[in-house]
């Protein structure tokens, strides 16, 4: 389902003589709560040049369609202040593609005004004014209203309304998960970034499943193969990573990241990270180009047990938009298991409140500023396998195997890690895309603690 949404600004975000002035919207601030228009920081850009260039690739995304390409409008970026960093989150139109900018502490000289999460406006002119960013020299930066912007002279704001997908806001909650379970696979030095990416075939245009490549450590650098092995990075499209060629001039690093995968593998998502000075610049894609993270299934195991929505909201009190969650203290401060724990950050994660930096390892705080009770109910899955439990649908002949009756009767074991289901999803994917909703149910109706397990799993499209 798509709809539109409203983002009020004070005025165009605009880059003049004065310096760089990103317009808010409506968002969440640590201080007051939801706020028409937060400020969050006013100081210095230290590093204008890679900034810029980094918020121009954040634009691009979100702007593109990449199984297949066409225009469409740009959606604002969201910007979140953790206090030591500002990072800045887009997602691409077809939902196969999530970049971040964090700029982090040695990019920064300012002062913090306050903590939280907003959309900023970026326009075509602020987009021109970006491109022509270059030199070391340091840049104001306003972000929110501060001394840098002015209102409109009949004090009008400046409304835009923009499509956002289901699919899209689902992302947010998909990539997180699925991130949490990458680990690094190489890094390259800048020279051989440089070299390595400038060298990537350029596959656009081609057709569902053309184009995916597995990058497998080699010396210093990564060696493309058409078929995946131990220690190897799935690359499915390789002009995904297109917005990564404006900032190889500033690059000091890449950091790959992926899940283990072996010899047979089917695809999988992966994580390109450039260090920059002062900053991070990070691309995530989904395992295809024709897949977007939107139904990748990756959260349904851990929202499906029944105490996973109590134990959210006694996590969520102890968040305060900490660049690092820590989970074990959040463990302590909530008085439950690490398993738990995860559970209710899945759970948070689909409302929108924490992402997951993977350069750290950990979770950070935010909260999307879109309609939190519209983000958590977009999980059609689990929302059929509750209505399947509640109708009486499941029907357990052992401890193992029960019989899940909808227009036909579907046969569901779970016998340890041996889970399996005689619906045509699971016949396709055996599990590789997220458990079918024949599962969910069963498990739901047998002992909802078995949910607190965290799968590794891909897409359902919607």
């Amino acid at each position: 389902m798509t709809s539109a949404q409203a983002f009020q600004y004070v005025q165009p975000s605009a880059l003049t003589g004065a310096g760089l002035g990103l317009s808010t919207s409506g968002g969440t601030t640590a201080s007051g709560g939801r706020t028409d228009h937060p400020h969050f920081f006013s100081g210095l850009l230290t590093r204008a040049a890679p900034a810029a260039a980094g918020l121009l690739g954040l634009a691009d995304v979100a702007r593109s369609r990449y199984h297949r390409p066409q225009p469409t409008g740009l959606r604002d970026p969201v910007v979140t202040c953790n206090g030591d960093r500002l990072r800045l989150e887009s997602f691409s139109a077809c939902g196969g593609v999530y970049a971040r900018l964090d700029v982090l502490q040695d990019a920064l000289d300012g002062e913090v005004v306050d903590l939280g999460t907003t959309n900023v406006d970026v326009n075509g002119p602020l987009r021109e004014a970006l491109a022509r960013v270059g030199g070391d020299d340091p840049l104001h930066l306003a972000v929110g209203t501060g001394e840098l912007v002015v209102t409109t002279l009949d004090g009008a704001t400046v409304e835009k309304k923009v499509p956002l997908p289901d699919r899209w806001l689902r992302g947010f909650a998909e990539v997180q998960v699925i991130a949490s379970g990458f680990d690094l696979r190489a890094e390259l030095p800048a020279a051989e970034a440089v070299r390595f990416v400038r060298g990537l075939p350029n596959d656009t245009g081609r057709g569902r499943g053309a184009g995916t490549l597995w990058a497998t450590p080699a010396g210093r650098t990564l060696r493309l193969t058409p078929r995946p092995g131990p220690g190897a990075v799935c690359l499915a499209g390789t002009h995904r990573l297109a917005t990564l060629l404006p900032l190889l001039r500033f690059a000091r690093a890449l950091r790959v990241y992926g899940p283990p995968v072996a010899a047979g593998a089917s695809p999988v998502a992966s994580a390109w990270e450039l260090e920059l000075p002062g900053m991070r610049y990070v691309l995530t894609l989904s395992p295809e180009t024709s897949r977007g993270f939107s139904g990748e299934g990756a959260v349904l195991d851990d929202l499906a047990a029944d105490e996973t929505a109590a134990d959210a909201d006694l996590v969520g009190a102890l968040l305060a938009f900490e660049p690092r969650l820590d989970a074990d203290l959040l463990a302590a401060g909530a008085g439950l298991t690490p398993a738990r724990t995860h559970a209710a950050l899945t759970q948070l994660g689909t409302s929108g409140r924490v992402g997951y930096d993977l350069a750290e390892a950990a979770h950070f705080h935010r909260e999307l500023p879109y309609d939190p009770k519209r983000v958590a109910a977009m999980n059609p899955r689990l929302r059929a396998a509750h209505a399947l439990v509640e109708a009486g649908a499941v029907r357990f002949e052992a401890p193992e195997l029960a019989r899940v009756t909808t227009e036909e009767v579907r046969l569901v074991r779970l016998d340890g890690d041996r889970v399996s289901c005689t619906c045509p999803w699971w016949l396709d994917h055996r599990g590789g895309r997220g458990p079918c909703k024949h599962v969910l149910a069963v498990r739901i109706a047998r002992n909802p603690a078995e949910a607190d397990a965290p799968s590794v799993s891909s897409e359902e499209r919607v």
